[in-house]
């Protein structure tokens, strides 16, 4: 399959690749920063700066609550930020608790009528990032958020600014690396993950696995309370794409098995796997429960759709990142040694 043929359809807007000299906006759509959190974003600023992106810090950088500003100023700062053409990128400290809270507040026709501009982050940020894509047709980046950003990633993967600066494929491998952060208290300046296992992408129903979609999904726990809103219309999505299908990414952060079995049902009624030529699940550290694991969790609400299942992808709350561009056409590949994934942002 090759996925640079297909042409992009209309509707999908893709920011400009990122070059040297574009600037980059810090807010805080969730929660903010502050103490040794603050200074771990200071030293992020400056892993940006040292690579020749000058960056304008918000104000609602807050974080001493589970929110750095009340929402009208975050969405407020957002929007801005979004809008100015100034700014090529906006990436927030880290993911949060509730920016569910801004969907509603942001200004969707100005957003919309803007150029677009590359979001990047995940956890919380998913909460914002799928909406864009399907209200707007933005392309939006499911990756490290800013205190992640100076990890190295590891041979196979690909670093998020290598990503939102590419002008053809892109392809990214199983690392085979399960990693960890180091805690501020740590190091406070850390660019290596610490690493703390191995482990492999593994596929079911299917014995091998080569097909193509257009790329949706994030945190599961964020995204199944967008589901039935005009914010969630993943069901939408998948018409638009028509043919060429989705691929449909999710990722536990910390809800026990019994939770996330649910939050999956609830995906699947809402018409989310509706046209997806697969399903990607990111590894996840979320507690099993009582008569439950983590995957019999996916499989109890997804295992009789007849879709394939890739297991234990590095993109979510278990680091190292496998960054994805929502809207991005993928080809995935599952065969043997051959564990990939090929991006075209177009």
């Amino acid at each position: 399959m090759d996925t640079t043929t297909s042409p992009r359809p209309s509707w999908l807007r893709f920011p400009a690749p990122l070059r040297p000299g574009d600037r980059i906006g810090v807010t805080s759509p969730s929660t903010g920063a502050s103490g040794e959190a603050a200074e771990r974003v200071d030293f992020a600023v400056r892993w940006l700066t040292d690579r020749g992106h000058p960056v304008t810090v918000g104000r609602c950088m807050d974080g001493t609550s589970h929110v750095s500003a009340p929402k009208a100023e975050r969405a407020a700062e957002l929007t801005a930020m979004l809008c100015d053409p100034e700014i090529r990128l906006v990436i927030p400290p880290w993911g949060g608790e509730t920016a569910v809270d801004l969907v509603d507040q942001l200004d969707w026709d100005a957003i919309a009528a803007a150029e677009p501009t590359w979001v990047v982050g995940y956890s919380d940020m998913s909460t914002l990032l799928v909406p864009l894509t399907l209200r707007t047709g933005w392309a939006t980046l499911h990756g490290d958020n800013l205190a992640d950003t100076p990890y190295v990633v590891p041979d196979g993967l690909v670093h998020w600014t290598d990503l939102a600066a590419s002008t053809g494929p892109v392809t990214q491998r199983d690392s085979g690396v399960v990693a960890a952060w180091w805690r501020f208290h740590e190091d406070p300046y850390a660019t290596e993950w610490r690493r703390v296992g191995e482990g492999a992408w593994s596929l079911h129903g299917a014995g091998s696995l080569d097909v193509t979609g257009r790329l949706i999904g994030g945190c599961i726990e964020t995204l199944v309370n967008l589901t039935g809103s005009p914010y969630g219309d993943v069901p939408g999505f998948a018409e638009r794409c028509g043919d060429e299908g989705t691929v449909v990414y999710l990722e536990a952060c910390d809800d026990n098995a019994y939770t996330i079995c649910r939050n999956l049902h609830g995906l699947r009624l809402a018409g989310w796997f509706t046209g997806a030529t697969a399903v990607l699940v990111g590894r996840t550290n979320a507690p099993d429960s009582e008569t439950m694991t983590q995957r019999e969790a996916v499989l109890d609400a997804l295992g009789d759709l007849g879709l394939p299942i890739v297991f234990d992808l590095e993109i979510g709350h278990v680091p190292p990142h496998l960054p994805l561009v929502n809207g991005a056409l993928a080809r995935v590949v599952v065969d043997g040694e051959r564990r990939e994934i090929i991006q075209t942002l177009a």
